[in-house]
């Protein structure tokens, strides 16, 4: 910086301060005692600006962040734990917060800004125009019971009016799987029964280990679960969807956007559960300005 560059710095220091920070002689250039207290105070500041430049610096390379991740109890049990091993191993210092919950609650979340992304399944009358939602997943759902016991059906596939009179573990109202498997049975012509209903995932397949009844689930959930039997639905089955969703007027932070690039990837290598696939891998968000 050139020398008239700076006395006009100062100067414009000093009318805003309103006290000269110099004693200014020819030959000779002293601070004030304005000046001298200012001294201190100025090198934190200095201190201070450098380490908001260090810890800016750190979070767009991704050695540290913070990215808050929703997703639905029966993706926090397959999908997200390969998900977040993989992420980690790239970006160990970055903060993760995963919160579990039912597609309704996730997007009051987001839309809150509670979070940052979150994985839900898409209703079928369309996502809340807040959101900028990516389908990437379809998955089908089939019928899980307690595999001691005997098969829903004689067949390969079951045809889900055989259910009309077998109990059902139902989950708890509000819970997606809850709708899409109410919805299923209406539309097969019956109303179904429940043996007992009120639970989130990890409640009702333990449910059905315990022979009270069967109920329809992602086959995902069942890839570590021995004491439960899949079987396929006949056509033409019950579907959902999963997306990925954020809110549509926000930028996602850097550590979003890795976290966002590591699921597609890794959907992508596969391999997926049977009944789950790919539906498309959209193109990434512009990283959020700094």
């Amino acid at each position: 910086m050139s020398q008239p560059t700076l006395s006009k710095q100062i100067h414009t220091l000093e009318t805003a301060l309103g006290a000269p920070l110099f004693d200014r002689h020819p030959g000779n250039v002293r601070l004030t005692t304005v000046g001298e207290t200012l001294l201190p105070l100025a090198r934190r500041i200095v201190t201070d600006a450098d380490a908001a430049r260090h810890a800016v610096q750190e979070i767009v390379g991704l050695r540290r962040g913070r990215v808050r991740l929703g997703a639905t109890p029966s993706l926090c049990t397959s999908l997200v734990p390969g998900v977040l091993r993989t992420f980690r191993e790239h970006h160990p210092d970055v903060e993760l917060h995963v919160h579990e919950g039912g597609s309704q609650d996730l997007v009051v979340d987001l839309i809150a800004h509670a979070l940052d992304l979150a994985l839900i399944v898409l209703p079928d009358q369309g996502s809340d125009p807040a959101l900028h939602t990516e389908r990437i997943l379809r998955e089908s759902l089939v019928v899980a019971s307690v595999a001691a016991g005997p098969p829903p059906t004689t067949s390969d596939r079951l045809a889900l009016g055989e259910l009309r009179d077998t109990p059902l573990v139902m989950f708890r109202v509000g819970y997606d799987l809850r709708t899409a498997t109410i919805e299923a049975c209406r539309r097969a012509g019956f109303t179904p029964r429940y043996a007992v209903e009120g639970g989130e995932m990890d409640a009702v397949l333990a449910f059905v280990e315990a022979g009270l009844g069967v109920a329809l689930v992602p086959g995902m959930v069942l890839a570590n679960r021995p004491l439960l039997r899949a079987t396929p639905l006949a056509a033409p089955g019950v579907h959902r969807t999963i997306a990925l969703a954020r809110r549509r007027e926000s930028v996602l932070p850097h550590a979003a956007t890795a976290l966002r690039e590591t699921l597609l990837d890794f959907i992508a290598a596969g391999p997926l559960p049977a009944g789950v696939h790919v539906i498309q891998t959209p193109p990434a968000p512009s990283p959020a300005p700094i």
